[in-house]
């Protein structure tokens, strides 16, 4: 019984480290070819975002925000598979909501 708290304890701490990393990481995604760009963090926020002045055309608003939205998107799948790559040996088996 000792041994198995000992793990579990061991796997927590890992586990916070694991949660530490992920304050750190970023990733980036593009859309329209690289018109919008949208820099995410491991934690789901959105650091950045960035706009290719040909890509701001005031008669086609819809297409900026459609760019908008799909490097967004991009980005927070990125996360979720950063996510899942770091915790996802802690977390194998088990269904944890916000734990992909």
């Amino acid at each position: 019984m000792g041994n198995m708290m000992k793990q579990m304890q061991k796997m927590q701490k890992d586990m916070a480290k694991a949660q530490e990393q992920l304050k750190d990481e970023t990733v980036e995604a593009t859309a329209g070819g690289g018109m919008v760009k949208v820099i995410a963090s491991g934690e789901k926020r959105i650091l950045d975002i960035q706009i290719n002045e040909e890509a701001v055309d005031p008669d086609d608003v819809e297409m900026l925000e459609d760019l908008v939205l799909a490097a967004t998107n991009e980005a927070l799948n990125k996360v979720d598979e950063v996510v899942n790559e770091k915790m996802g040996k802690f977390t194998k088996g088990m269904n944890i909501p916000g734990m992909m």
